[in-house]
Parts: structure tokens; sequence; C-alpha cells
């Protein structure tokens, strides 16, 4: 199948140069990118060639699909039911904790796919997950439905507190807490074996697991070097909060990614989701390991992270860490849409420095884009809009509110436009989402069952009472 998209308005490549093509042409064969650039130079490449399908690009703006450097598709059906005064620890321990308590592998299809339909709306085309409560099979089988790329796994963790908290269930404390690093890391790579590059590639299974109190050293160390051997990648949250990095240091003297450090545990392969707290020091340290970090702007605005404040994501990306963007959960974050982290990490610190130069428009889509596929470990592939790599997307209206008038679409993109003006998405040279719909998803079928199943889940939970705690002691001793 070969498809020509011809003077499209512009087209991001978002390539080492972060060439911006003036009235373009794009050719896909198949899943790939077999031509890109001025639509005159494309047309006398191809003056020759047939085409099974030419599509006017008039009045419409291509750029590369759109990477979610971390999210949780399980908690998709949560959103909106924790309240907004409460920190990382409180919300993991007496809200998180208790809603994965109470879901069904049923809730877990149901939210993904969920999760997945509103990603494919707002223009992301490749995600990675923290993994299934379960079994990654069944994010699996939401993606198989939907046609979109990602890395998932199985959530695990080793170190339950010696009293359950209310909201937690001794059924989740099996299926979540492995009896020892060594029994989590056995599944983690039985899920690697059976799942990685499954749906002709477009599924990566990763070895991933909860990081934090949760897990013991000896775990997120493991999960890394198995990883390592395994060739693919691992992610966990780490150094999330200044209350995370102040429990680390009263136990182990350090802040946690220094201590983790010190195991021989971070290295290429290591995705931090989040990396709030990180002192200087720890900023040159992952640079020279090469680990990523996934920044979740609305997560750290609604659960008081400390990103303006403490956060070191700026001289990160000086440092030259990779620094992709994330949504994080939507009880957390309270949406899947990466424009919107796109346009809060171009304006945050700016005004908490007060410096204007500071994580641009630029930075910001790059984050979206290749650093998100460098965090993916799949650059080479997506990312990016050249020729060779896969055809993965968003295609613009620009003949909408939203783009009128323009003059720069970098600025236009990132601090006029919304998802709104998304008109397609495509995915290995597919179109998954056009004409305002999901292909291949009851939209409102799924909306319904949605509804139900979250509203069961929270009364399971007892999410819906008052006297939930919004504070915590939870592992502030021991280890």
């Amino acid at each position: 199948m070969r498809t020509l998209i011809e003077h499209l308005e512009f087209a991001f490549l978002v390539d080492a140069g972060d060439t911006v093509v003036r009235d373009a042409s794009i050719l896909i064969e198949n899943d790939r990118i077999v031509d890109i650039g001025p639509a005159a130079e494309v047309a006398a490449r191809h003056r020759d060639d047939r085409f099974d399908r030419v599509m006017d690009g008039r009045m419409l703006g291509i750029c590369p699909g759109f990477v979610d450097s971390h999210v949780h598709l399980s908690e998709t059906l949560s959103r909106a039911v924790f309240p907004d005064n409460l920190n990382t620890r409180a919300w993991v321990f007496h809200w998180a904790k208790p809603f994965y308590a109470h879901i069904t592998e049923e809730d877990e299809y149901w939210g993904a796919l969920l999760g997945i339909t509103e990603m494919l709306r707002n223009g992301t085309t490749c995600f990675i997950d923290m993994g299934s409560q379960y079994d990654p099979g069944i994010t699996v089988r939401a993606m198989e439905k939907t046609g979109i790329r990602g890395v998932t796994g199985r959530h695990a963790a080793d170190n339950p507190p010696p009293e359950l908290p209310r909201g937690w269930t001794q059924e989740m404390a099996r299926h979540h807490f492995f009896p020892s690093a060594e029994a989590a890391l056995a599944e983690l790579e039985a899920c690697v074996r059976k799942y990685d590059g499954a749906l002709d590639g477009r599924v990566r299974c990763w070895v991933n697991i909860e990081g934090k109190e949760p897990c013991t050293l000896e775990l997120h160390v493991g999960a890394q070097k198995l990883a390592e051997r395994l060739g693919v990648g691992t992610t966990y949250h780490l150094a999330t909060s200044i209350e995370e990095a102040k429990v680390c240091e009263d136990k182990h003297g350090c802040w946690p990614i220094t201590r983790i450090d010190r195991a021989g545990g971070i290295g290429a392969n290591l995705v931090i989701a989040h990396g709030a707290a990180v002192s200087d020091e720890e900023v040159k340290l992952l640079a020279s390991r090469g680990a990523k970090v996934a920044f979740c702007p609305c997560s750290s605005f609604k659960l008081g992270k400390g990103a303006t404040a403490i956060g070191k994501y700026p001289e990160m990306v000086a440092a030259g860490v990779t620094v992709g963007l994330g949504t994080d959960g939507v009880s957390a974050a309270g949406n899947m849409n990466l424009m919107r982290q796109m346009l809060i990490v171009a304006g945050m610190f700016k005004d908490a420095r007060m410096k204007p130069d500071v994580f641009t428009a630029r930075q910001a889509l790059r984050a979206a884009t290749i650093e998100g596929a460098k965090a993916a470990m799949w650059d080479h592939e997506i990312g990016s809009l050249e020729i060779g790599k896969k055809a993965d997307f968003i295609l613009f209206d620009l003949d909408h509110i939203e783009w009128t008038p323009f003059h720069d679409p970098l600025q236009a993109l990132v601090f006029s436009a919304s998802t709104a003006s998304i008109s397609q998405t495509w995915v290995d040279g597919k179109t998954l989402y056009s004409e305002g719909k999901v292909h291949g998803v009851d939209e409102p079928a799924l909306r319904r069952k949605a509804r139900e199943l979250a509203a069961a889940a929270v009364e399971r939970a007892g999410l819906h009472d008052e006297n939930v705690e919004t504070t915590t002691t939870l592992y502030d001793n021991g280890n």
C-alpha cells in the first residue's frame, strides 16, 4: 500500500536539526516512511511512480506521533476519584492501593481500552505503561483491538508493610507483593519471554516494578540487571517527591537515585518515573549512566511534587539526560493528553525561574516525541518523521479556530492548539483515528461500560467514604 500525502502546510520532522518543512509531502509504503520533504522535491523523485492513494494535505499539518513515557493504564477507571489535597505518598498508600485492591481483570481490560482510546484521540501513538496488576496480556488485548504501539509489563513489588492499611486486601497483597525479589524477577522474566514482540512487534514487554519503598534494593537492582540480560528496558517510580527523598535519607543517608546507583542499579535501560527530587550531583550521575527520566507535569501539579520548586528537568536536558513526557495515571494527572503536558512544561520553568528561554517550545515538542521514543528504546523506528522510520504521525486540521491565524507552527502547536484540532492519528501506516472516531472501538458502549465498572470499583474500595486518610506515615520506619 503506497500513500502519498502532498502539499502539507508544514511538517515537523523532529530530526537532529528540528527541521520544519513548509509545503511538504510524505510518501508511506505499508508501515514505513519512504520519502518526506518539500513537495516539489518529493514529486520530482517520484514523477513516474504509482500510488494506491493520494491525499490532499492542504490545510493540514503533520507531526510525529506523541510518545507517553509514563502511564498507568490499569488506573484509568479512577478518573476524578482521588482528591487534590494529597501528597504523593498518601495518594499511593491510602487511595491508589485500595483502588488496585478492588479492580478485577475485567476492570483492567476496559480501563486499558478506555485509556488507549483517549490516547489515540489525543495523538499518542506509543506509550510506556507501568503494567498490569495481573498479567500483561490484558493490555495486549486492548492494544490488539486498537492498533496502538506500546511498552507494558507486570506490576511487581516485594516489600509489603507489616500491617495492611485500610482498603488493602490480602488478595491484593498476594498478587502485588511477591515473597522475594527472586520470585518477582522470575515472574517478570516469564512475562517478557511471553509477550515481548507480540502483535507484529507493536508490543514490547519490560521488567517493570513499582519502585520506591514497596520494593527492596535487591528488586530495584535486579530488575535493571534482568532487563539488561533480556535486552529490554525497565521502569519504576523513584525520587518522586521530596517526602520520599527525606524518608530515604533518614533511613539510608542519601537520596533515592544515589542509593540505587551505589548498588549498581542505574543504567541506560532504566526509565525513572517522575524524578522530582534529584540533586545536582545526581543530574550528572544520570547523564553519565545514560538513564532516562519520564516527567509528568500534570501529576506534579496535582500532587505538589515540587517540579517548579526543586525540579532539575532543565538541568537534566542541558546535561544530556533523555527527558520524555508522561501523563501518569488519570487519577494523578486527570488526563492522557500530551499536548497539555507540552503546554505546561514549555511554561512552568520560564515562570518559576523568571527566565523565558528555559525549556522552550522546541524542547517541549522533542520531549513529547523523539525523547519519549529514546526512553522507550524505540527511537530508531519512531519519534521523528524520517525516511525508513515507522509511519506513526498526527495530522492537524489547520482550518480550525485554534490555528487561525498562525505564522510559526511550533508556537501555534505548543501554545495555541489543543487536541480538538487533531484530524487523524496514524500508527504503522494505518489510520487509527479519523472523522472523530477511534476505529474498531464502539466508543458509546465503551463509555457506558467504563462508568458502570468504575462506580462499582470505587464503592468496593471504600473510596467514596469521606474518612479516607489524606496523610501517611507508612514506610517511614523500617526497611
